[in-house]
């Protein structure tokens, strides 16, 4: 390991980021050491700039993933090779990102979803907590049995994304699927175990492959990956009148902005809303042409 890659991997250590934010950071550098055979210490302005073109305009890679490998070369430069904020602020700007509203599910959708395609008991569990507690693909396979508060109602999130603890709801239907999933499988430690390694977590991939085969069998049209079921879930407690800073701390934003997001209303909604005009009540106004 060369010393550039261990200072850079100590200042990632030193500043408490996630093991994940780690490795993808510790790869954005190597990749662009890897495109131009150098060292990263030893490549130009000029060079830092072409590469985020190459990314964008060659390889087509999104505005999140562009940002994120932004994030990465502002840190290892800032960081390990003491450049200026500012100047790299300059020498790699951030791609904005498209505004794009999440897509739900209704609640039709969801049932079928959760009876026609979901033929395994252990499949239908997962997909309910997922939704049932708005949780994200990765906190929903770390869950642990005692993770479940039965005497509040609640569940313990143990270092979601941004390595934060919170609490999120265990409604009683939710409750009752997991106790019948428990009575027939009785995992150890795990909430959702790896079926060929119980010993570990169910793996993210898995959890993914379960909600696409549960979308094709039960014929409903596709929202996106499995993340939809949380859209779904924060989308269907603000109109269901939570208030939005409640929903923010069960689904364990930073920002209230982020939340926000999901203030979109449904398009048969829309028609059903009627204009603040017509709850006004005027006569014809003086001067105004009469009827002929």
């Amino acid at each position: 390991m060369t010393t550039l890659r261990q200072n850079f991997i100590r200042e990632l250590v030193l500043r408490g980021t996630s093991p994940r934010t780690q490795e993808a950071y510790v790869r954005a550098v190597y990749c662009l050491a890897k495109h131009y055979h150098q060292p990263p210490d030893q490549l130009s302005d000029e060079q830092l700039k072409s590469y985020l073109f190459h990314l964008a305009a060659e390889r087509k890679l999104s505005a999140s993933t562009l940002n994120q490998v932004v994030s990465a070369l502002r840190f290892f430069y800032h960081t390990v090779l003491q450049r200026s904020v500012d100047h790299l602020r300059l020498v790699l700007p951030r791609s904005s990102r498209p505004i794009k509203r999440p897509q739900v599910f209704s609640q039709e959708e969801l049932e079928r979803l959760f009876t026609i395609g979901c033929r395994h008991i252990k499949h239908r569990a997962f997909l309910v907590t997922v939704y049932g507690a708005g949780l994200r693909l990765s906190e929903a396979c770390h869950l642990k049995f005692e993770h479940l508060n039965r005497g509040r109602m609640q569940i313990r999130v143990e270092q979601g994304k941004g390595r934060k603890d919170r609490y999120t709801l265990l409604s009683p239907k939710l409750l009752e699927e997991l106790e019948q999933y428990w009575r027939c499988f009785r995992p150890m430690h795990w909430l959702f175990p790896s079926t060929l390694q119980p010993e570990l977590p169910m793996d993210e991939r898995t959890g993914q492959k379960i909600f696409y085969t549960a979308v094709e069998r039960a014929g409903v049209r596709g929202k996106g990956g499995i993340h939809s079921l949380r859209h779904s879930f924060a989308t269907h407690l603000l109109e269901a009148g939570v208030e939005i800073t409640v929903v923010q701390r069960l689904l364990g934003h930073s920002s209230l902005s982020t939340t926000s997001n999901y203030l979109h209303v449904r398009q048969e909604r829309v028609a059903q809303i009627q204009s603040p005009l017509q709850l006004l009540n005027w006569s014809r106004l003086p001067g105004d042409p009469k009827k002929t």
